[in-house]
């Protein structure tokens, strides 16, 4: 049950990741958009460090190396998404 958090932020941060895939673009306010970016990003940079304090805590255990590799790449995802919504971030 102690890796229930890092779980849970893996499934949710998969959702918000597939609907800014599919909104963030056209449907969603640019505001918007970057609001679920930001909050992905915490979520999941927060679940893959408690996943870093487990793994430290009690060993390698596979269950919390999927959870804390799939949370640091939605992580890093999160924050690619963000500074790509972002205006005038990509011009130089």
């Amino acid at each position: 049950m102690k890796r229930s958090f890092p779980l849970i932020a893996l499934a949710l941060g998969m959702l918000l990741t597939l609907v800014l895939m599919r909104f963030g673009d056209a449907g969603l306010p640019l505001l918007t958009a970057l609001l679920i970016s930001e909050f992905g990003f915490l979520l999941t940079a927060i679940a893959a460090g408690i996943s870093v304090r487990d793994l430290l805590k009690d060993g390698l255990h596979a269950v919390c190396i999927l959870l804390l590799i799939g949370n640091a790449l939605l992580a890093a995802n999160f924050l690619r998404m963000g500074l790509a919504f972002w205006p005038g971030a990509g011009s130089g």
